[in-house]
């Protein structure tokens, strides 16, 4: 990132922190993308997206899971 006050304040580790919860949020990285850019562990991230606000259970996610369970046969 270039020099500027806007980054300054931020280690280059909270820059890529903050791009790959972004990009999660935007919809263009999954969660072990994003803890691979950030160069830290998946619950790390994970962590970092709820301290963000950043839903990482979202409503497209139920609705595909609840279609998986009706396809599965009866116990």
């Amino acid at each position: 990132m270039p020099d500027s006050p806007a980054t300054a304040r931020f280690t280059p580790e909270e820059l890529r922190l903050e791009l790959a919860c972004a990009l999660y949020a935007r919809g263009r990285i999954g969660k072990v993308a994003g803890a691979d850019l950030a160069g830290v562990d998946f619950f790390t991230f994970q962590r970092a997206l709820g301290e963000r606000r950043i839903e990482s259970y979202t409503q497209q996610m139920l609705e595909a899971d609840l279609e998986t369970l009706e396809k599965l046969p009866p116990l």
